[in-house]
């Protein structure tokens, strides 16, 4: 259980080596899969909860940066999010009772711009009246499926940030796409000295807090910088989102797509380019 204890204190904990080599090469498959059928849209996609992000790059090319819940159309990806290791990992922090409302692959190419700002997760889980008691509740999990370096882009982390609860980082610029700044650190009663690099090695999961200070830098490495990032709610404390444990025990989507973010699901479920 040294994973809690580390949570606890600096907000943030990794697990080693939590998938295995194979099952990450299957797992780097499957978002290669849907990374593809991305690139085939050629600009940002949704159909219901599932989205591809696209954006362009310093040259105008439309790259993918993320697809949301691409457990809706990818068998693989479904089925590693409901792994019991999550439950058993998630169960001594928030209990056996979970939903989901973070299911997205992160993708970082070689060279891209593909920076994240300063910021807090907190600040997405909209509206407040639906997320209660977030702080002990909440927690955001990234499963790695490249080396996550300094080179490549990996995630920067304010340790024991999360103890001050929601910050005033600077929430007028877009996080995705935006660089980090010392500025915003100094402007949020933050020491940019505190900052630390997440180091992860392909089948490492990181856990870190909605309240913790983090953000990411450009991948200057030769390879990509892809992340799994899940994200699960203690489900008495949450109007939205879909289940993901019952009891310690996988719960599969049902025949409807529960309300998580996209506001018009019920208006405009059908496929359309946004």
């Amino acid at each position: 259980m040294e994973h809690v204890a580390d949570y606890r204190e600096k907000g943030y904990a990794v697990v080693r080596g939590l998938f295995a080599r194979d099952e990450i090469a299957a797992i780097a498959a499957a978002t290669d899969q849907i990374h593809r059928e991305g690139e085939a849209h050629g600009r940002s996609f949704r159909h219901g909860n599932l989205f591809y992000k696209l954006t362009p790059d310093a040259d105008g090319q439309q790259l993918v940066r993320m697809i949301q819940w691409p457990s809706y159309h990818q068998p693989l990806l479904d089925a590693v999010r409901l792994d019991r290791r999550f439950a058993e990992i998630l169960a001594p922090l928030i209990g056996g009772d979970l939903k989901q409302i973070i299911n997205q692959v992160h993708w970082k190419a070689p060279g891209s711009r593909g920076d994240f700002a300063w910021h807090q997760d907190s600040r997405f889980r909209k509206p407040d009246d639906a997320y209660r008691n977030l702080g002990e509740s909440y927690v955001q999990t990234g499963l790695a499926i490249d080396p996550h370096t300094p080179e490549s882009g990996a995630m920067r982390f304010i340790p024991g940030s999360h103890r001050a609860g929601q910050l005033g980082l600077d929430t007028e610029a877009e996080v995705l796409g935006t660089e980090m700044s010392d500025e915003a650190l100094v402007g949020a009663g933050i020491d940019p000295g505190n900052v630390v690099d997440l180091i992860l090695e392909p089948g490492d999961l990181a856990l870190w807090h909605p309240h913790l200070v983090h953000g990411s830098g450009r991948n200057r490495a030769d390879h990509q910088r892809r992340l799994y990032i899940n994200g699960y709610v203690r489900a008495a404390d949450c109007d939205r989102g879909e289940w993901a444990f019952r009891g310690g025990e996988p719960v599969p989507l049902g025949p409807e797509p529960a309300l998580v973010h996209y506001e018009e699901l019920r208006e405009r479920p059908e496929p359309h380019y946004v």
